[in-house]
This record gives structure tokens, sequence and C-alpha cells, in this order.
């Protein structure tokens, strides 16, 4: 078989690539270039897509043996993934870059090419695993990036190597060590790559400008002001600037994000209580689904896992689906990925709309939309 191996220069894509070399497969590496300034993305462990990690990921491919390459996917990269990050946050969204690039940029750029010059398959570091053709999750819970690949339609995952599926993070770092690969203890990126100092509320406001508008609370009073509602998280507790204590005394949270009106709402932490959540624009791992069934739903990478029962709504290309949870969750993102499973197995995923507490219609006020992804701790 003739694959093209992935190669980001971390640990995690060099081992994937070593073990496609042991399988006796033919092995091209290649680095995707996907910043016009490469210099600029990577601070420490944190970003990636550096010419730090284009050498690391050639060094590599040298102790393997392999043919190695960089692919230039900058303008494929902004497009798709920083734009479409920009552009979702404008509209009171939360998106999920990772996902987003393993959509648009690794299976979908990167595979088209890879089958276009007649590989059979592009093999990546992802911690995954597929078990005849359908994708489930990793043995290491912890590292598991099931939820990111859960976009990838059939015909993509054909065409998917995930050979770390079995290991932990700990068994990959130890085999890149016994291998002699310089990446052994290179720490891992995090946060989101195109923002190497993690000052994402910073990055958009670059983007977008300063937009003030006002904090309100469930009844419409006036709080206080913001910058703009991108700053903001559904779960967000610090950084209000608040000073009008509630009569209770407890903290305030924010519940919603109105961006045509350009308010940020905020309330108490029941209000943040959701059991209901609609999403559209399904992808099927496996096989198309259309009657209702029950699962697991996950809705972040890492975390916020719930039984759940699915229903669909409408019909044709307007059919929305429908879940309601067996568990409250708090802080659920209009604009982030529902992962449906069946046990350790990936069924398919939707783009959340909108999220509500059954039996309390009205816990965030009419039209406000529900906006990221996680709680901020204290």
């Amino acid at each position: 078989m003739k694959v093209l191996a992935a190669m980001s220069g971390g640990v995690d894509s060099a081992v994937a690539a070593a073990r496609a070399v042991d399988a006796g497969w033919g092995v091209t590496g290649v680095h995707l270039a996907l910043s016009r300034q490469p210099a600029t993305l990577r601070t420490g462990s944190r970003g990636c897509c550096s010419l730090e990690d284009s050498h690391d990921a050639r060094r590599a491919a040298d102790v393997l043996g392999i043919p190695f390459y960089i692919w230039d996917f900058a303008e494929r990269f902004q497009a798709d993934v920083i734009d479409d990050f920009v552009a979702e946050y404008e509209i009171g969204h939360t998106p999920n870059p990772c996902l987003r690039c393993n959509e648009k940029i690794k299976f979908e750029a990167l595979l088209d090419r890879a089958l276009a010059l007649g590989f059979d398959a592009v093999v990546t570091g992802h911690h995954a695993k597929l078990i005849d053709g359908q994708l489930h999750r990793s043995v290491d819970e912890g590292k598991d990036q099931s939820y990111v690949l859960a976009v990838l339609r059939p015909d993509q995952l054909a065409h998917a190597v995930f050979p770390l599926g079995d290991s932990t993070k700990q068994q990959v770092r130890a085999e890149a060590a016994r291998r002699g690969l310089s990446v052994a203890d290179k720490p891992d990126s995090h946060d989101i790559c195109f923002i190497s100092d993690g000052d994402t509320q910073g990055f958009l406001r670059k983007q977008l400008g300063e937009r003030p508008g006002q904090i309100v609370d469930g009844t419409g009073d006036v709080l206080g002001t913001h910058d703009g509602t991108f700053g903001f998280t559904v779960g967000q507790r610090k950084g209000l600037k608040l000073t009008t204590p509630t009569a209770s005394g407890e903290p305030r949270y924010v519940l919603a994000i109105q961006p045509k009106s350009n308010t940020v709402v905020v309330g108490s932490a029941r209000d943040l209580e959701v059991d209901l959540i609609r999403c559209e624009r399904a992808v099927w791992t496996n096989t198309e689904r259309s009657d209702d069934f029950s699962c697991l739903v996950q809705m972040r990478a890492h975390g916020m896992v719930s039984a759940a029962d699915i229903t669909f709504d409408g019909s044709g290309d307007s059919v929305a689906i429908v879940a309601t949870l067996r568990d409250v969750q708090r802080g659920i993102a209009a604009g982030q990925a529902l992962v449906m499973y069946d046990g350790d197995r990936v069924i398919g995923s939707a783009t959340i709309t909108s999220a509500r507490r059954r039996e309390n219609h009205s816990a965030a006020p009419q039209g406000a939309t529900v906006h990221a992804a996680a709680a901020v701790s204290s």
C-alpha cells in the first residue's frame, strides 16, 4: 500500500509514520505549511505549523528513511479555518478550529491531493481507532481525538489510517525515544494553533475591532458594558467587571450572547443548565440515520458526555437533530459539535445551533444565542 504520512513535527505523527514504515507500506512524509508567517505561530508549547515544526518533521523523516515534502496549504487554511473562526465568532457562535482543520484541510484538501497523486491513504497521528472502517475512541481516554474526527464521511475514513489508537501517549513517547526520534520529549501543542500567545480575545479584537455594548441580566437591566461580545463565553464568571452584586451574593455567569443587539446576558449558575440541544448539518461516519435512536453524546473535545435520545425534526435538507439529554449540562455552545457515540464507536456529528432547559424555556432571554464551550473556573 502506498500512503502519505502527514507529519506535523510532533511526536504523534512521527511515530504514526514509523509504524506505517514497519507495516511494509510505501510511505512518503508531508508537512503542511499552514501559515503565511510560520515563524509567528509557536510560543513554547503553544501553537504549531512553525519553521521549527517543519524542521522537526524533516528530521523524523530522515531517521525513518522516507521521502519528505512540504506542501503549502496556507491560503486554504486561512479561508477554511481562520476566516471561518472569525466569522463564526462574529455571529455569536463558538467554532472548533481543530475540527474544521480535520474536515477541510487534512481530510479534504490533503486527502484529495493524495488520492489524485496515486496514494491509497493518508496516515495521521490522531489518537483514534478504525475498526472495520468505523471510527472508535482511542484507548487513551485523555488523548482521544475521535470527537474532532467525527466530521469525516465514510468515503474519507476508507482512506484514513490512525496507527496510534491502541497506544497511550506515554507509550508513544517511549517508542519515539527507542526509535531515536528527537521529538520524543517535545511538548504537545495546545490551545488554538494560529493564536500562539493564547490570547483569543486579543486576536479577535484585531480582526473585528472593538464593538462596545451592554451587559444585562435576565430582565434586561443594564449591569455594565463590554468592548465586544467575542470577549465572553457561556459559563464565564471572571472578567465581567460588574460592580452591582446580586441580592443573594451568588456570582453571575455569562448565559448568552446576542450578537444582533451586541449584548451579553448574565445570570445564575442554575440558568446555565440545559438538557435539550438542537443541531444541524449532520455528518454520519458510517450509515446515514433517519430514525430516532438513543446513544451517548459528547459536546466538548474532552468531557461533557451524556446519554441522550436523538430525534429528527423536518425533512430533506432542512432536517434538524434534537438531542434530549438524560443529564443536565452547562455551557453548551452554538457552533460546537455534538458527537454521537454507540459505546466507543462514533455514529456521527452535527453542529449545535441552540440549547435550552426543557422545564424552563425562559432561562435564556428570547433570541439569545448560546455562545461558548466552557465555564471558567474560579
